[in-house]
């Protein structure tokens, strides 16, 4: 099931630093990052393979998430929250805010055949 994952920060008088360090649990094959969304949602699908780690780097949205047994909304407000999403997570990304920017690690190269857009009957 997703889960968060509280990143390590550390905050000071020069700034704030945010550290991925051994916290995803695969090699990151792939990277790419959302950002300038109208209201439309995004994603609305899982995955045969894949493992992806989602941190909204800037601003803010919402991720609702649904494993075939269970439905949780997650909210991304703070670049020291990481989604963690497993293959089986169904998952919709909306209500972006203006500024945000949803940045995506993933445990594979882009396949289209890794999709699975059909949702779980409702729970």
């Amino acid at each position: 099931m997703a889960h968060i994952l509280n990143i390590q920060t550390f905050k000071d008088s020069r700034g704030i630093l945010t550290v991925l360090d051994n916290i995803v649990p695969f090699e990151i094959k792939r990277l790419f990052y959302i950002y300038s969304v109208d209201d439309t949602d995004r994603g609305g699908h899982r995955h045969h393979e894949t493992h992806q780690a989602a941190i909204c780097i800037k601003g803010s949205c919402k991720i609702t998430n649904n494993n075939g047994k269970k439905t949780e909304m997650f909210d991304l407000d703070s670049p020291e929250k990481c989604l963690m999403l497993l293959p089986e997570d169904w998952h919709v990304m909306h209500d972006f805010s203006a500024d945000a920017i949803l940045l995506v690690l993933a445990s594979t190269a882009f396949d289209p055949k890794d999709y699975i857009y059909e949702p779980y009957d409702s729970i």
